[in-house]
């Protein structure tokens, strides 16, 4: 079907200005525009959807970080180095990286999973962040996809003289520390739609306290309430 001239206006019009965002946010000036597009791209959208691009950027994204924190950090051993990737690597910081570049703006979704706040998901920003490092690295090689991760995660890499622990683990030696039995994490409700699934997860610590939080994942709401626990116990 032909599109009329104010549906081709149109089209031009966002090309542009995905195009411009594009060069900005990623450091690369795209060739092939349908490649970034389909990184952002939901699979409630239509077929065309980011999951191939999540799937590739997410394996370079964990070898960028994984050189840049060996080169960073040249006299930690292989544990912290881990939690440090651990922490860059994770979906939440994905997604919040999402957030900072502006990346919901930009993203097509079905109108139902926009309806259900997919936008807002960090299952769905981390994944499109992932999708559009995959679609960089097509592009652009591993040196774009570099230079846009080095930038993007700067703070988050450098920010820390620490390798940063993580909530369960610190939990589990503040029980030890304390001489308390270990945390005992119990799943609670999981609601929202498939695309968005939240989860709700209580850790106690027996005969102390315990903590509840949610999360887009029974991992990211055992975390989320392990952080909860440790702050409560502070």
């Amino acid at each position: 079907m032909t599109q009329s001239p104010r549906s081709a206006k149109a089209r031009a019009m966002n090309d542009t200005a995905l195009r411009a965002w594009i060069a900005d946010t990623l450091g690369h000036e795209p060739r092939d525009l349908a490649l970034f597009e389909r990184a952002l791209t939901h699979g409630s959208y239509g077929p065309n959807h980011y999951e191939r691009l999540e799937f590739l950027g997410d394996r370079v994204l964990g070898l960028v970080a994984g050189a840049w924190l060996f080169e960073l950090f040249p006299d930690e051993p292989e544990g912290k180095l881990s939690r440090r990737l651990n922490a860059i690597v994770s979906r939440e910081t994905c997604a919040d990286v999402g957030r900072a570049i502006g990346v919901a703006t930009h993203m097509k979704l079905g109108k139902q999973a926009r309806d259900d706040g997919a936008v807002q998901s960090d299952n769905v920003l981390g994944d499109v962040v992932e999708a559009l490092i995959g679609a960089l690295y097509l592009e652009g090689g591993l040196d774009a996809a570099q230079a846009f991760v080095r930038r993007a995660w700067d703070d988050r890499a450098t920010g820390q003289a620490q390798a940063p622990k993580h909530p369960k683990s610190a939990l589990q030696e503040w029980a030890a520390a304390h001489r308390c039995k270990p945390p005992v994490y119990t799943m609670g409700n999981r609601s929202g739609p498939h695309h968005a699934p939240r989860f709700t997860v209580t850790v106690a610590i027996p005969g102390r306290a315990e903590a509840s939080a949610e999360g887009s994942s029974k991992q990211e709401a055992e975390t989320a309430a392990a952080k909860a626990l440790l702050e409560k116990l502070s």
